[in-house]
């Protein structure tokens, strides 16, 4: 059985607070041992390659189109844009813009030395989910046949009137 909850007066809870502030600071001394293999590390700053895909439509805001560090390569999100306009394309079924987001992604890990074989995870933002959950995956299914982890969520809106956006991480190297 749970006993029950004992209530103590302000005074108490403020001298018990103030007591415990100035018995242990909130900032406590770090091991010599700690501390050296943290200066070890921050003299090893991870190298990161900014990756710009000419096969991929331009960057409609201030980002780069993946990260590629020695593990691994982080894709920003794709939208269905005409990589040869940079506009979006609207006149097409939902999967039919999966697919041109997905192409997009294949050009930028292209881009950055890796391919869809080599993607561990895969974020997709849909704006209709009732409606296009199905047929988007109906074309997913066709491009990443070895089932990346994966996740799916609903948007109240994407970038430029998009209805889907497709981001993902993915190995370095080809597969």
């Amino acid at each position: 059985m749970i006993s029950p909850v004992r209530a103590l007066p302000i005074r108490s809870i403020l001298s018990y607070t103030t007591r415990c502030t100035l018995a242990r600071p909130f900032l406590t001394p770090v091991s010599p041992v700690s501390f050296t293999a943290s200066r070890k590390m921050a003299g090893k700053a991870p190298e990161m390659t900014m990756v710009m895909s000419d096969k991929a439509p331009g960057a409609a805001a201030p980002y780069s189109h993946a990260v590629k560090t020695a593990s691994a390569i982080y894709c920003s999100g794709q939208v269905h844009m005409d990589p040869a306009t940079s506009k979006l394309v609207t006149d097409a079924t939902i999967g039919e813009k999966t697919a041109i987001c997905i192409k997009n992604l294949s050009a930028v890990l292209e881009s950055a030395g890796s391919s869809l074989q080599n993607v561990v995870k895969v974020n997709i933002f849909i704006v209709d989910m009732q409606n296009d959950f199905v047929p988007m995956n109906e074309e997913y299914k066709k491009w990443f046949t070895h089932r990346p982890a994966r996740s799916c969520v609903a948007v109240a809106a994407l970038p430029l009137g998009a209805t889907v956006e497709i981001e993902c991480v993915a190995l370095p190297g080809s597969a």
